[in-house]
């Protein structure tokens, strides 16, 4: 329950901040514009009744507001946009608005808050972003070089695209025109660039996953098969605080659960409803495509990830890898779609991620 006597709505922007507030016992109505200045908030916060809680919706201005009014004693919370009740009818939409309608909400509780990270684990999460955007780069780099390669004709004949070899094999091509040979020398390079860039930022995340607040969690984590240590990290710095969920409500929270449009006798399940975190989300498909191969438990790579972890974690690890194969061959013995077997086991592999990442070492 949101406790206060004043609660306030924040429509926060870059260079301004519009605020309305409302009093709960005499329902008087105040507004304000501000700057986007935490300490100009803050004043006129602290002017108005209190008790006060404040809350603004989630976007691209982050967690400074709150965190800020939070050190100074204030409430606020930042809420879930894709949570936030919209009147269906409602045509007109301005600051003023929008900011009355959150302290409205916030005043009936009907509000679905985010957690707010701590700045280390916002940095953290930053870091894992910056490679998750270097690696569409170098992807949407590779396609554009693979299909200026096509259109005239030349495909790589050998096995094992992108690796050593067919850099050498680019290395070589040579064209008669100038201008072809400048664009295939740009788009080359590009590539070679952003390369370099995902590597840079792998190592540094390798650096963190070894020795920081999360290296307890990442080396459980990495007990399951498909999750690597960058992979661990990754969903350790995006999820945070694990505790807040349970091994039946992480699957929704990531949006691995199928959508839904039943009514009376009717039942209709559709796709994946990809709501919640897509970086997690993305991360937890492609790790559950591993566990469709055989189980090798005595491998190199799982011995190595093991001798990192606790003998509890190890134990729970081998389990899931179990678990999680065997789902993959009876799904194939009854002929689903790889692609829906997938999601499946992905929203299981989730649920034994929670079991590890809550686990005490």
């Amino acid at each position: 329950m949101i406790v206060g006597r004043t609660h306030v709505g924040l429509d926060v922007h870059a260079h301004a901040v519009v605020g309305a507030a409302v009093d709960a016992e005499t329902g008087e109505l105040f507004r304000r514009r501000m700057g986007s200045d935490p300490a100009e908030v803050l004043a006129w916060l602290r002017s108005l009744p209190g008790p006060v809680a404040a809350a603004y919706e989630a976007g691209p201005t982050g967690f400074t507001l709150a965190r800020a009014l939070e050190a100074a004693g204030v409430r606020c919370l930042v809420l879930a946009p894709s949570k936030l009740q919209r009147p269906v009818g409602e045509r007109v939409k301005t600051d003023a608005r929008d900011a009355l309608h959150i302290a409205r909400l916030l005043r009936l509780d009907e509000v679905v808050p985010v957690m707010i990270p701590s700045e280390s684990q916002e940095a953290a999460r930053d870091l894992v972003r910056a490679r998750e955007d270097a690696r569409r780069d170098l992807m949407s780099a590779r396609h554009r070089l693979g299909k200026l390669l096509l259109r005239r004709g030349l495909v790589y004949p050998g096995k094992g695209a992108w690796a050593r070899a067919h850099h050498q094999w680019l290395r070589q091509q040579k064209f008669d025109q100038s201008a072809l040979q400048t664009a295939f020398d740009s788009a080359f390079e590009v590539v070679i660039q952003v390369l370099d860039r995902r590597d840079r930022l792998d190592e540094a995340i390798l650096l963190m996953a070894a020795d920081s607040e999360f290296t307890p969690v990442v080396n459980r984590l990495a007990c399951l098969r498909g999750v690597s240590t960058l992979t661990a990290f990754g969903l350790a710095v995006e999820i945070g605080d694990w505790s807040r969920l349970d091994g039946r409500r992480i699957g929704s929270y990531l949006g691995l659960v199928p959508t839904e449009h039943s009514s009376g006798q009717s039942r209709s399940q559709g796709g994946l409803t990809r709501t919640g975190n897509s970086h997690a989300r993305r991360l937890l498909i492609e790790a559950a495509w591993h566990h469709r191969p055989a189980y090798q438990p005595t491998s190199p790579t799982m011995r190595g990830r093991w001798e990192l972890a606790s003998l509890a974690a190890r134990e729970r690890g081998h389990q899931g890898n179990l678990r999680l194969h065997r789902r993959w061959k009876k799904f194939q013995e009854r002929g689903k779609r790889n692609v829906i077997a997938n999601a499946a086991i992905a929203r299981e592999l989730a649920g034994w991620c929670w079991s590890l990442a809550v686990m005490k070492d």
